[in-house]
């Protein structure tokens, strides 16, 4: 029963990171595009569930072979099927509803990088693509028993299933679309679009730092109090230590604390720390933490010199950062990592991981789905 519960609640903070990505994604933009962001977040989540529900989770966890589950579809209750699940006690639809917040969390992340310049059809499409399929199938590579948990890659709450594979979709979208009107002069120089509401963003920020201790704890998938508990300081130090290193990295750079690098170099923490939030001392969260908040500032400026327009810097704190994270925890890991005597086994596994699922998130199929419904230049440039 309390490993039900705290799932559960759990799930109830992940979901409640959609009111987050909202708040930022609307904050960092233009006022006269919040509606289309605010509707853009609404109905990723509303079409994820139902997608996720038809054949998202059956992909994901259903028995299958390593590439993808091949059963499980509606998420039947009394079936065998997911075997991959079995290390949890908790009932196949407190799973589903706790996997399902994951699986709109990577679909939103993409909002914010496609933001002002992309149909609301199109964004409908692209959302069932990502968490009925897409997602699912990096998903079951690692979580559901597939090659690349058989290579020994872990990552313990995503940040290469959720938040890199959201990431590298951005970073797709992103180039398909092409810079906003007015972001870049005659000569290439980028030109600030500033976004009409800071503190909006900023309490994104918060909401979902408060999120992250369901997303981080809750994939313990039990209420073992010590487990948790160490989950949620690893989690907040990481947080922290990233939000103070984007902060004096964009001093040095940019001449001023930026308050923007600044909120996004916690999130850049929380990312780079999700990967390995159960496995590393709170030393080494600190240590990756600092190292997000530092790349994500460096990440961001170098996506703007090459001409990738993201209002939001999500393909940074995401794909950068979610990258960045899982790679670490192969030299951080307390008992596989290089650091810590495990040799370089777990390493490879990372770096394979990432390159794997950043190639396949990233292929050209999604560039039809783009072009095809015309969203090329939305009015609202």
């Amino acid at each position: 029963m309390a490993d039900t519960v705290w799932v559960l609640v759990a799930a109830f903070l992940v979901f409640f990171m959609q009111a987050g990505f909202a708040m930022v994604e609307a904050g960092f933009t233009r006022a006269k595009n919040a509606v289309n962001i605010l509707m853009k977040n609404l109905m990723d989540f509303s079409l994820g569930s139902i997608a996720y529900w038809a054949i998202g989770f059956a992909i994901m966890f259903g028995a299958g072979n390593a590439f993808m589950g091949t059963s499980g579809w509606f998420v039947p209750t009394d079936s065998g099927v997911f075997a991959s699940l079995e290390w949890s006690s908790v009932p196949t639809h407190a799973a589903w509803i706790f996997q399902l917040v994951f699986a709109a969390t990577a679909a939103t992340i993409v909002s914010g990088a496609m933001a002002e310049r992309t149909q609301f059809k199109s964004y409908l499409i692209y959302s069932v693509f990502i968490t009925g399929i897409i997602y699912p199938i990096v998903g079951h590579w690692i979580w559901g028993g597939g090659w690349l948990s058989s290579l020994g890659m872990s990552d313990f709450a995503g940040s290469t299933v959720v938040h890199s594979t959201g990431g590298w979709l951005a970073l797709t979208g992103a180039i398909v679309l092409g810079p906003r009107l007015g972001k870049y002069d005659g000569e290439g120089k980028p030109r600030p679009i500033a976004g009409h509401n800071l503190p909006l963003a900023a309490l994104g920020v918060f909401i979902l730092w408060l999120g992250w201790f369901g997303f981080n704890p809750g994939s313990q998938m039990g209420a073992d109090a010590l487990d948790i508990s160490k989950i949620a300081v690893t989690t907040n130090l990481a947080a922290a230590a990233g939000a103070i290193t984007a902060m004096v990295t964009a001093w040095i750079l940019l001449g001023k604390p930026d308050a923007g690098m600044s909120l996004n170099g916690a999130l850049a923490g929380l990312v780079a720390i999700t990967a390995g939030c159960a496995t590393v001392s709170p030393v080494s969260a600190a240590i990756i933490g600092a190292l997000g908040g530092v790349v994500v500032v460096l990440s961001v400026l170098l996506f703007e010199k090459l001409r990738i327009d993201d209002p939001v810097g999500a393909i940074s704190v995401h794909g950068t950062c979610g990258a960045l994270g899982t790679i670490l925890l192969g030299f951080f890991d307390s008992s596989s990592g290089v650091f810590f005597g495990g040799g370089f086994g777990l390493l490879w596994a990372q770096i394979v991981g990432v390159f794997a699922v950043s190639r396949m998130v990233s292929r050209y199929w999604l560039y039809s789905v783009l072009r095809n419904q015309g969203c090329y230049r939305f009015a609202s440039h």
